[in-house]
């Protein structure tokens, strides 16, 4: 069976936990790493070839719009899915151009990630 591998990436050491212990119910899901900068996500998505990458938008430094657009020049880039607290259409617009492939609200995670999975890998029920 082939597992998705994924990057988390997030500012916050405490919600990068949270992520961790939520997706590793999952048997189809491999968390590959973290990271908590946006410079060192595109790092670590040039180093471990995540198929998927969580990526939140608010971060001091590179934020997650400028990380995921570097992402997204890299030849075979994975998805990058936003993640953020701010669930309005002005930060759903800059993912949508910046070349996310998806936009989850921090606060409906559980809700749709299994649906943004299903979208993206066809992965039916795996949370």
């Amino acid at each position: 069976m082939h597992q998705t591998r994924v990057l988390l990436v997030d500012d916050s050491q405490e919600f990068l936990q949270a992520l961790k212990a939520f997706f590793v119910q999952s048997s189809e899901l491999s968390i590959v790493g973290w990271a908590e900068s946006g410079v060192s996500a595109v790092q670590k998505v040039q180093k471990l070839h995540p198929d998927l990458v969580f990526m939140d938008i608010s971060m001091p430094g590179m934020n997650g719009l400028e990380a995921t657009r570097e992402i997204k020049r890299l030849s075979n880039p994975p998805h990058v899915i936003m993640l953020t607290v701010f669930d309005d259409p002005e930060y759903r617009r800059a993912s949508t151009a910046a070349g996310a492939d998806g936009f989850i609200s921090k606060t409906e995670l559980a809700i749709e990630a299994p649906i943004a999975l299903e979208r993206l890998f066809g992965m039916k029920g795996i949370l």
